[in-house]
């Protein structure tokens, strides 16, 4: 009996607040919608989208396309002085070449990056324009 006295009272509280959530209209549990709330929560001049031609994941893609693209014209000058400076030296000749090849295979791989995540996208995103990217 004493057990009945102490699960009565949990069973009739969780019962009522059951009772509450599915007998009560959705509007009057939430007076605002997800995504009304998701517009609330973003400061001012942040985007409301993360894909697309104004997206934060473009901006982002743009600005690291142009570092690595910064980043392989400077190698391949490097290597190219590099090379020009040997002197005939064939260590000093084969470390140029590598280092005009390691830059220019570097190039590739982040464009065949580039065009993976972009095919990615356009295939699970619907309504996605493809590319993207202004560079």
């Amino acid at each position: 009996m004493k057990l009945f006295k102490t699960v009565t009272p949990v069973v009739i509280a969780t019962l009522l607040v059951f009772g509450l959530v599915f007998l009560l209209p959705h509007s009057a549990l939430a007076a605002t919608s997800v995504v009304d709330g998701a517009n609330a929560a973003r400061g001012s001049g942040q985007p409301a989208d993360l894909f697309g031609n104004l997206g934060v994941v473009t901006k982002i893609t743009n600005i690291l396309l142009f570092i690595v693209g910064a980043l392989s014209v400077v190698m391949l000058i490097f290597g190219g002085l590099r090379y020009v400076i040997s002197g005939g030296n064939s260590t000093a000749v084969t470390a140029a070449k590598n280092t005009v090849l390691y830059a220019i295979v570097g190039l590739v791989i982040s464009l065949l990056a580039f065009a993976a995540i972009n095919f990615v996208l356009n295939a699970f995103i619907p309504g996605m324009a493809s590319g993207g990217t202004n560079v």
